[in-house]
């Protein structure tokens, strides 16, 4: 069963931008520039008829193009274990719209969909339960915190599969759907 997820991808231009951020953090799993994106909606483990539905209905999604822009970046953790370093996205009426629309398309789809409230961002790194990050993260965020990117047009968004590979997952667009109006 694929484990899948509904994203903006990040253009090639952007990913390498932010792929310059992506060190000095002992033990963090920086993502690979290929695979950042930001996520719409992450689905899980679907089943072959629900991934068709889902892949129909997401056909269903109407909007225009909408700019997307990168402003600072954050930590996530649980506790004090750090999770993740991310690049913040800032939030618009057409991201939210969009990420709205996705996440009903996925629960009208019997989909469980997570209920948290949506942080747009860009995973650069995760952290390995354990990690020893020490001052490191502190530094992080004090040289990157006023980062910020030339926004970019979304046109489409896309379908993920997740397969885990060595150390590190690998994705595969499985649709893409144009935002055009």
């Amino acid at each position: 069963m694929p484990r899948l997820f509904v994203a903006l991808p990040v253009p090639d231009e952007i990913a390498e931008e932010l792929s310059a951020l992506q060190s000095g953090v002992p033990d963090a799993r920086w993502v690979a520039v290929e695979n950042l994106h930001v996520t719409l909606c992450f689905a899980g483990e679907v089943q072959g008829g629900t991934m068709r539905d889902l892949e129909e209905e997401l056909a269903d999604i109407a909007g225009p193009p909408f700019s997307v822009a990168i402003a600072g970046v954050d930590q996530f953790s649980s506790g004090k274990q750090p999770r993740a370093l991310v690049a913040l996205v800032e939030r618009s009426e057409r991201l939210d719209w969009l990420q709205q629309k996705v996440t009903t398309v996925a629960r009208n789809c019997g989909i469980e969909v997570d209920r948290r409230k949506f942080r747009p961002h860009v995973t650069l790194a995760r952290f390995p339960v354990g990690a020893e990050t020490g001052h490191h993260i502190a530094q992080f965020m004090a040289s990157h915190g006023t980062f910020r990117l030339e926004p970019w047009v979304a046109e489409h968004f896309t379908l993920f599969s997740s397969r885990t590979g060595r150390g590190a997952p690998i994705y595969k667009a499985e649709a893409e759907y144009p935002l055009t109006f």
